[in-house]
């Protein structure tokens, strides 16, 4: 056995043995790389510089700000106002109640862009208000968390940023725009299912809403909308990069919520900064340990033999993708999401665009894999979350998704063979 061989036992050996033990995945990362680095009698001094160098990317100020606006329109009252806002749109439909559910996450996912915040604001309000009006629970569980899963596709993803620089600094804008397509496809293959659903088991119609009612609902909930299309019009337009987007978006969120809406007193804004910052030490924190353990995946060449393990099995680009998808739906189900885009990046990236895959596309790939994983056991803390809130059990809702897993698989294979759903809005505003 070579040396090669064994430091690459060594930093994945370390590395899932001491997850197996409950170590933080941040200290796991950084032990494993300075584990294998004094193996093959590399400077630790180099560690160091690797961890700094992670961190010390300009892009990666945009992940505060837009940590921060998501916690100040999460906690201003914007998900009551996104639910009513997408009553008035959908809420007529048989099974509306379960088309707001999904609407009303798109637009939070376009302002939070976490699947677990998403289940939280809006779960909270819909979960129960379905149940009260005749839907069984289990399906709103379902629906609400399957829907949240657009919150780490469409923009601003956060987790499309620790991508971009897991990938090497792919244009966050384009990842942005490559990420709207699926989401909205997503969606509304959720709505259509749902729908169908909804007349097989009888749901109910909605009360129909006062058209003065209509209009103020509309108004609060454009409002808050107006964050995203902040967000997205700047980087589309070319005004504004997504950094000075995202800063102008938390500035605007500031207002609305404390002096518009008005739910929350200003004194709150202490102990939204206390947990904003709380969370971006911990993104920081886990890119620093992932950025010296992909050095470490590049200096023992994992990716080639990556590489080329799979193309021992077959030269099919057809069966090397389904393979891939294979990998990180397995993945998923086992380890959290922001590590395994950090880790798994550097090591299937190359793979995939040796077989003809464009690198946007590829994320876009990834993060629905991975949005996938959310929702299983025994790491879904999505599917955790919401069974938490519908106080129903995990075994019974992991049965109940069996179909919208089917639903979203499906929709990933058609993101995996037809590029044009993630880039074409990308190649459109290049």
């Amino acid at each position: 056995m070579d040396n090669n061989t064994i430091a690459i036992i060594i930093l994945l050996g370390v590395f899932f043995g001491l997850l197996l033990v409950k170590v933080p995945i941040t200290f796991a990362l950084g032990l494993a790389a300075v584990s294998t680095a004094v193996y093959m009698q590399i400077p630790l001094m180099a560690i160091v510089q690797q961890m700094a160098k992670g961190i010390s990317s300009f892009s990666l100020i945009t992940i505060p700000f837009f940590i921060l606006a998501g916690e100040i329109m999460g906690q201003g009252g914007i998900s009551t106002r996104l639910v009513n806002f997408s009553k008035v749109i959908v809420g007529r439909i048989r099974g509306g109640l379960a088309m707001v559910d999904v609407l009303a996450c798109l637009f939070f996912g376009g302002l939070s862009g976490s699947s677990v915040a998403d289940t939280t604001s809006i779960g909270s309000i819909m979960i129960p208000m379905m149940e009260k009006e005749g839907y069984d629970k289990d399906f709103a569980v379902d629906v609400t968390i399957v829907s949240a899963t657009q919150g780490v596709l469409v923009p601003p993803s956060h987790n499309m940023i620790l991508y971009s620089l897991a990938a090497g600094g792919i244009s966050i804008s384009s990842l942005f725009l490559a990420g709207i397509i699926p989401g909205v496809l997503l969606g509304l293959s959720v709505m259509v299912f749902s729908y169908f659903i909804a007349l097989k088991r009888k749901y109910p119609v909605s009360d129909r809403i006062p058209f003065k009612q209509k209009l103020v609902m509309l108004k609060d909930g454009i409002l808050g909308l107006m964050t995203a299309v902040i967000i997205m019009g700047g980087i589309m337009s070319g005004v504004c990069t997504a950094t000075e987007s995202a800063a102008l978006a938390t500035v605007y969120a500031f207002i609305i919520t404390f002096f518009v809406y008005k739910d929350v007193p200003l004194s709150r804004m202490g102990d939204i900064l206390r947990k904003s910052l709380k969370t971006v030490a911990m993104v920081m924190g886990l890119i620093a340990a992932s950025a010296a353990f992909g050095w470490m995946i590049a200096m023992v060449q994992l990716p080639a033999l990556v590489t080329n393990a799979l193309i021992t099995v077959t030269d099919n680009r057809i069966i090397i993708f389904l393979i891939i998808n294979a990998i990180l739906l397995f993945l998923g189900c086992i380890m959290d999401m922001a590590p395994l885009i950090l880790i798994a990046t550097p090591i299937l990236l190359p793979v995939a665009v040796q077989f003809g895959m464009d690198p946007v596309q590829f994320g876009v790939i990834l993060m629905l894999n991975l949005g996938i994983g959310l929702l299983t056991p025994p790491v879904g803390s999505t599917l955790f979350v919401g069974c938490s809130i519908g106080n129903i059990s995990i075994e019974k809702v992991a049965k109940s998704l069996m179909p919208f897993y089917a639903l979203m698989v499906t929709v990933l294979m058609v993101l995996t063979f037809v590029p044009q759903f993630s880039l074409f809005l990308p190649s459109l505003f290049k």
